[in-house]
């Protein structure tokens, strides 16, 4: 099953991106206008973060964001036939941070929200820096997609480590200079061990877990993003968030990554990941001791 599905893939990411794109454009309609995939659920998180933006307004974000939305899949299905010379004319990367670090000998930590399309940054990456990539994601249940996904994410050489057993699978990297990328905006498990804070303008909370690995490792930890000059192609920048995640008090690196996490979706709200359920769940005062931003307690 998995090579008839990988030969069937491997056929449709010979097809130019103009190609594709027509895929995407087709699969766009049919998605948005006749299912209507978690339309309402985009449209609410639209609504609670941009109050301030006509419905028109926010409908075109919506519109704009399922063609990304889209788009990435098809993107990811070019990996499969395209090489890492096509891949870096349209996926480019300011590391000058990533530099500046790795002269210090130290590893360090990336933090990136759920912005388009981080599949082609995390293999772009590899070539331009002398970390050793690590990665954390969540394993993907369908077998055939795993194995599928794992295949391409791992061919230039960087390491994914399934969060569930992450602490064991990050052993052999310790005594390497490592740089550990993080989703950092995934919604938590627990929500007693989250940090909540103020963001978008509704009680919300973040998993406290990569604060915490920066801060027991005194690791440096810089954050991404991801820009889309125009259709297929993305540029990334980094910026240095602290040079040593233990100096700095409890919750700060959290709540900064949230302020800057903000600002890159108010930037270009189509590229961040608004089918998810980010609110999820709802703010009890039971979490009050885990409130970590400066604005005023929910009531």
């Amino acid at each position: 099953m998995y090579y008839l599905f990988y030969g069937f893939l491997y056929l449709v990411s010979l097809l130019p991106m103009r190609g594709l794109y027509v895929i995407s454009d087709g699969i766009y309609a049919f998605i948005y206008y006749v299912l209507g995939y978690r339309r309402k659920l985009v449209m609410d998180n639209l609504r609670q973060a941009f109050p301030e933006k006509t419905e028109k307004e926010r409908v075109r974000i919506a519109k704009k964001f399922y063609h990304n939305f889209i788009d990435s899949f098809l993107e990811v299905i070019k990996l499969v036939s395209a090489s890492d010379a096509w891949l870096h004319k349209r996926f480019t990367v300011d590391v000058r941070a990533l530099d500046e670090l790795y002269a210090t000998g130290k590893s360090c930590q990336m933090h990136l929200g759920h912005t388009f399309n981080w599949e082609w940054g995390q293999l772009v990456l590899t070539a331009l820096t002398r970390y050793q990539i690590l990665v954390v994601y969540m394993p993907i249940s369908n077998k055939v997609l795993e194995r599928l996904f794992y295949r391409l994410r791992t061919r230039n050489g960087n390491a994914f480590l399934p969060a569930p057993k992450m602490k064991e699978a990050i052993v052999p990297y310790l005594s390497t200079q490592y740089l550990l990328g993080l989703v950092a905006d995934q919604s938590p498990g627990s929500m007693h061990n989250a940090y909540w804070v103020d963001f978008l303008g509704r009680p919300t909370p973040f998993a406290s877990g990569p604060e915490k690995g920066a801060r027991n490792g005194q690791l440096p930890v810089v954050f991404a993003s991801i820009e889309k000059p125009r259709r297929g192609h993305y540029h990334a920048t980094m910026k240095i968030a602290c040079m040593n995640a233990a100096a700095m008090p409890e919750g700060e690196l959290t709540r900064e990554y949230v302020r800057y996490l903000e600002s890159v979706i108010r930037q270009q709200p189509d590229m961040w990941l608004w089918s998810h359920r980010r609110w999820k769940h709802p703010w009890k005062p039971e979490y009050e001791d885990r409130w970590i931003d400066k604005v005023t307690i929910p009531g």
